[in-house]
């Protein structure tokens, strides 16, 4: 089996954040987030690392990300764009929104055709969580994968939150996820503003998708047929978004996908709004100081 490989999602605008989060600084040497997802994602056994992102960024990204891992692992670039559409579909007049992480990841197919990783850019994982989905991934399974983390674990003080809640059966399978777009904590609690603007209670103990997945390329015809779907019910929308959370939702209540749950026992945390950038440098400094993580990640 080969080694898998580690697709990061960095295309986003960062709207919420204010600017180009996913290469902001916030290691002693001026490491981003996605740095520590490299290389726990090397030490753990993932042999390539594919970013997708927006050409606009290319050269800022290439210059600031991608130079750091030379002579470290291979990487490569996928990029998405707006126009990217199957045939018989057509950017609507006015669109600016990008189309959402179902998109992203079909945007990048070509570049993978083995096991692969998925995560987001501006989230830190921890290392455990990629050393499961690594053993997952070179397991064989034909089963994809997801690591599940805590919803009070992954709230931030400032503002409203998109996650996805699942329900997982007593054989630690995957029966559905639904993104929730705006959740806020409440105490040890949390709320969740559905799209009508009432509110509904959450325990806050509730298992949440925070974008960390495992698939083979057996994911790309049933996702593309989804987004398809996507296109012709809600593709008029300026500002509707295809989530990845939601596809593998449909996938799994049609039968198309078998996804695991994994457990890790590090914590998420991660930078949704630009005072969420303190707490985070301050738990990397702990964990270089704890010896997680040597000071500098990558040669100068």
């Amino acid at each position: 089996m080969s080694a898998p490989t580690l697709l990061v999602l960095a295309a986003g605008m960062g709207s919420r954040y204010g600017g180009l989060k996913q290469i902001d600084p916030v290691g002693p040497h001026g490491e981003a987030i996605l740095d520590y997802s490299v290389y726990d994602a090397m030490r753990a056994g993932f042999g390539r690392v594919v970013f997708l992102i927006r050409r606009s960024i290319e050269d800022a990204f290439r210059a600031s990300v991608g130079s750091r891992y030379q002579g470290s692992l291979p990487v490569e670039y996928a990029f998405q764009e707006l126009e990217d559409l199957p045939a018989g579909f057509s950017l609507p007049e006015g669109r600016e929104k990008p189309w959402g992480t179902t998109h992203a990841v079909l945007c990048a197919a070509r570049s993978l055709p083995g096991p692969f990783a998925v995560i987001n850019a501006d989230d830190f994982y921890g290392a455990a969580s990629y050393r499961v989905l690594a053993q997952h991934l070179q397991s064989g399974s034909p089963d994809f994968a997801m690591v599940g983390f805590v919803l009070r674990r992954t709230l931030s003080a400032y503002g409203s939150v998109a996650r996805g809640i699942c329900q997982v059966d007593t054989a630690g399978m995957l029966q559905s996820v639904v993104e929730h777009t705006q959740i806020t904590p409440d105490g040890q609690a949390a709320c969740s503003t559905q799209p009508d603007g009432s509110a509904l209670p959450l325990s806050g103990d509730e298992l949440v998708s925070m974008n960390m997945w495992g698939f083979t390329p057996a994911i790309f015809d049933p996702l593309a047929r989804d987004f398809q779907r996507f296109l012709q019910s809600s593709g008029s929308q300026l500002k509707s978004e295809c989530y990845l959370p939601n596809s593998v939702n449909t996938l799994v209540a049609n039968g198309d996908a078998r996804v695991r749950v994994l457990s890790s026992p590090d914590a998420w945390f991660g930078v949704t709004y630009r005072e969420d950038r303190e707490s985070v440098v301050a738990r990397i400094a702990a964990l270089v100081q704890a010896g997680a993580y040597p000071a500098q990640l990558w040669p100068a």
